[in-house]
């Protein structure tokens, strides 16, 4: 039985922050069961995060950029990281707590594939008081833990946001309508710049070429309807492809393999 029982809503952030500073340990876990739109708001930790759902979709942002987390898939967050999650359907959530003290801990936030053996890690951990991480098997788990998050591969998910007002006007009405087909040309007056310098911003600031900044949009706006089961035809359409071959195929350049082979994989477990 986990130490930390998944509570039926999650604690206040004010309770939460409590029990992660009186740790007395270098891992604390904390479980919970999100409901469907559940959004945290945006807010901080003074230990790093290991997040992982054991089940459901999820979107994490931070000023920095947006990531999009299907399920066995885990997001390192980086201690006072001002971030947000926000919960497609149901999310059971699995939360480790690290000391930042920890040697070793990436210092960027990133998606992390979550092998057999981390997501074991991840659960054994979660069945631990945080004083057991300290010393003996608890504290070789956690040593563990951290060889398998830097041996495994950073996944391409992530949406940078840019710092240019006009460029965030852009980027946030993509989000919204991740179909827009509008080019640079009309944004331009829309919001009152030439193409030349929308181009050049985004690549400055995103380091990525307008179109490929879109592309990335729409395949994590597909990521969620992927994983709650809808067909590859209507969620390519719904992301603004003109057919499912181009959006496998656009698919399969980004993550390696097709939609349907991805998520059977998810399923499995690795």
């Amino acid at each position: 039985m986990l130490n930390t029982l998944a509570h039926s809503l999650p604690l206040s952030r004010e309770a939460l922050q409590r029990r992660i500073e009186s740790a007395s340990g270098p891992v604390q876990p904390y479980a919970c069961d999100y409901p469907a739109g559940w959004d945290t708001g945006r807010h901080h930790h003074l230990r790093t995060q290991l997040v992982f759902a054991t089940h459901g979709v999820m979107t994490v942002s931070t000023p920095a950029g947006w990531w999009v987390v299907p399920p066995q898939l885990a997001v390192w967050i980086p201690a006072r990281l001002e971030h947000a999650l926000l919960m497609h359907r149901a999310v059971k959530l699995r939360t480790l707590y690290l000391d930042e003290r920890l040697p070793g801990l990436p210092t960027q936030p990133r998606v992390v594939n979550v092998s057999p053996l981390l997501r074991e890690l991840i659960l054994r951990l979660m069945e631990l008081p945080a004083e057991a991480t300290a010393h003996g098997a608890g504290a070789r788990l956690v040593a563990v833990l951290l060889d398998e998050l830097h041996e495994g591969p950073t996944l391409p998910l992530h949406l940078p946001e840019p710092d240019d007002p006009a460029l965030q006007r852009i980027c946030a009405a993509l989000r919204d309508d991740p179909a827009n087909r509008d080019n640079l040309a009309t944004w331009g007056r829309t919001v009152g710049a030439s193409p030349r310098t929308l181009a050049r911003r985004f690549q400055a600031q995103t380091g990525m070429g307008f179109a490929a900044w879109r592309q990335q949009a729409r395949l994590l706006a597909a990521l969620p309807m992927l994983a709650e089961g809808r067909p590859v035809t209507a969620v390519s359409q719904e992301v603004g492809y003109e057919s499912p071959s181009a959006f496998i195929a656009a698919f399969r350049r980004s993550l390696g393999v097709s939609p349907g082979r991805y998520f059977s994989r998810q399923a499995g477990g690795g």
